[in-house]
C-alpha cells in the first residue's frame, strides 16, 4: 500500500507530531526510497524545518525555486543559503549527497568504459562530474596500449588558454604512466557545445604535441551536464 502526503497536516506542525506512515523516515523504512517524493527524500537530508514550515515544506520550497534537482544540485552553498530555514548546515549536507551522485555515476561509467570505443562513454563519465560546474576543467583520459582505460586527471581550471593548458602538463601524467594515447575533454559553463577559437587552437597544438612523442590524442570532447561534442566526429581532429 502506497501512503501519500494528507493535505490537511498544517504545514507548521513537526513531523515528529505526524502520523508515524506519513513520517518520510519510516516512511523509507516501510515502502523504500523509490516510494518517497523528491521532497519527503530532501526532508530526510535537511532532517529539520523551521517554526512555520516542516522540513518536507522546506524541500518543496528547494523545488519550487530552482524548478528541478538537476538545477538544485548544481546552486552554491551561497544559493542554498538564501533560502529561509537553509543554513551552512543543511547547504552542506545537500552539497554532499549530490557530490555522492556524481561520484556514484562516474564510477558506473568507468566500469563502462573497459576499452574507449565511442566518445559518448567518456563523456557519460564526466558530465556529472565536471558538466555542472560553473568554471571551465580541463582534464585528459589515459589509454593503454589496448585502448583500455588507465585513469582520468584534471590538469587546470579556468577559461582554457594556451598558457594555462601546456602540452608540458598535459602529457606528464601520460608519460609518468605509461599511457598509449590520450583523450582531452573539457566542459563548458555556458550550456553551448560549440568549440571557440581558443580549443581548437590548444587541441591543434596538443596534437601536433602528442605525434611528437608518440602519445597520440584520440579526441578532444566537450561537455555540458546534458551533452557532449567530439571534436574527431566534428572532423577537427
Amino acid at each position: 500500500m502506497i501512503y501519500s502526503m494528507k493535505q490537511s497536516l498544517p504545514c507548521h506542525k513537526p513531523i515528529h507530531e505526524w502520523p508515524a506512515a506519513e513520517r518520510p523516515r519510516e516512511k523509507l523504512i516501510a515502502l523504500g526510497a523509490e516510494n518517497l517524493s523528491n521532497a519527503e527524500l530532501l526532508a530526510i537530508l535537511i532532517a529539520t524545518g523551521t517554526d512555520k514550515l516542516s522540513a518536507v515544506e522546506l524541500g518543496k520550497d528547494l523545488l519550487s525555486k530552482f524548478k528541478t534537482l538537476e538545477n538544485l544540485a548544481s546552486v552554491s552553498r551561497a544559493q542554498l543559503e538564501e533560502i529561509k530555514g537553509i543554513g551552512t548546515a543543511k547547504a552542506l549536507t545537500l552539497q554532499a549527497a549530490f557530490q555522492l551522485s556524481r561520484n556514484l555515476h562516474k564510477e558506473m561509467a568507468e566500469r563502462r568504459m573497459a576499452t574507449f570505443k565511442h566518445p559518448s562513454h567518456v563523456a557519460e563519465m564526466f558530465k556529472p562530474q565536471i558538466g555542472h560546474l560553473r568554471q571551465e576543467v580541463f582534464a585528459i583520459v589515459l589509454l593503454n596500449s589496448s585502448g583500455k582505460y588507465l585513469l582520468s586527471e584534471i590538469i587546470t581550471k579556468g577559461t582554457l588558454n594556451a598558457s594555462l593548458v601546456h602540452p608540458r602538463e598535459v602529457f606528464r601524467p601520460a608519460i609518468q604512466n605509461s599511457a598509449a594515447s590520450i583523450i582531452l575533454l573539457h566542459n563548458h559553463p555556458s550550456g553551448q557545445l560549440q568549440p571557440s577559437q581558443d580549443d581548437l587552437k590548444i587541441t591543434q597544438q596538443l596534437v601536433a604535441s602528442g605525434k611528437i612523442i608518440d602519445i597520440p590524442v584520440l579526441d578532444h570532447i566537450i561537455v555540458t551536464d546534458t551533452d557532449y561534442l567530439s571534436l574527431r566526429e566534428e572532423g577537427f581532429i
